[in-house]
């Protein structure tokens, strides 16, 4: 059943378990510094399984939908993301309890943009469809479409669908280590891995193209961030804009910490350092 709790009662809960819930102080911090207001949080708490840890000690894992009322100046929205968490218990009383990290997406891929002789792609810039690459995005951005593989780290096959739903053109398959595409059981690296989408936006001439700009501020509805969270060369998130806030930078949605309408910068997850790099993409340029 859903809570609706005002500030000062979701302040307490945090306080009560204020060691595993880190990350609600760097979101506090991303709060104030973009002069937002928390209204109202809702909370919606599923427990999907539970297994024998050890004697006597059983590990109840549940997903946590939290919903903020945000007010920023004259702009009011709503942010969603699920929080992934695990109570241990002994005969049944709670000793542990813990905010669980997601995967990392730690892997690289090399690609091939060297288009095929035989290859008939048109390499002028395609119609993007800015209004249903969001669309799909709000729909199915705390859900998973059939018509997909879901992967365990899904951040980056998300965007791609989102993606493709605003009309982008695939190519290159079945060769998986070029072009950007998904058939039956089969896909592309950069469909699936942040670091090969992010180096395939980088460099594509054909099919799925986009342009870099300098600032998340240049970005419209429809458009792609990538995140390096420890600066390292490996790129490991994307998400895309869905919207802005009223001061005009993107909230985006996100797949793995499924996330609907989240401030850009990610400076409240738990992955993110201050070594973190990004890049911006303008889609269908």
């Amino acid at each position: 059943m859903k809570r609706h709790l005002l500030e000062e009662e979701w302040e307490k809960i945090i306080h009560e378990s204020e060691r595993d819930f880190d990350w609600w102080n760097r979101k506090k911090e991303s709060y104030e510094k973009r002069g937002v207001q928390l209204l109202r949080v809702t909370g919606d708490g599923q427990p999907y399984q539970r297994i024998r840890a050890r004697r006597n000690e059983d590990e109840l894992d549940y997903t946590l939908h939290l919903q903020y009322l945000l007010k920023q100046d004259d702009h009011t929205y709503m942010e969603e993301e699920i929080i992934p968490g695990r109570f241990t218990l002994k005969h049944n009383h709670l000793i542990q309890h813990d905010i669980t990290n997601p995967p990392k997406e730690n892997q690289r891929y090399e690609l091939n943009l060297t288009k095929d002789p035989s290859d008939q792609s048109n390499d002028r810039a395609f119609n993007y469809d800015r209004r249903k690459a969001v669309q799909y995005a709000e729909r199915w951005w705390n859900g998973y479409n059939p018509a997909y593989r879901k992967f365990e780290d899904d951040c980056t096959s998300f965007i791609s669908q989102c993606l493709r739903a605003g009309g982008a053109p695939m190519w290159g398959g079945p060769n998986r280590s070029k072009g950007w595409w998904y058939q039956g059981n089969n896909w592309s690296y950069s469909w699936s891995v942040a670091h090969a989408l992010r180096w395939y936006l980088s460099g594509s001439k054909q099919g799925l193209t986009a342009k870099e700009v300098d600032h998340a501020e240049n970005l419209l509805p429809g458009d792609v961030i990538c995140y390096d969270f420890e600066g390292d060369g490996r790129w490991n998130h994307n998400t895309i804009v869905v919207a802005k806030d009223g001061r005009g930078e993107p909230l985006v949605n996100a797949h793995t910490v499924n996330s609907r309408h989240r401030y850009w910068r990610y400076e409240d997850s738990t992955a993110w350092t201050p070594n973190c790099q990004y890049k911006f993409f303008r889609i269908g340029e």
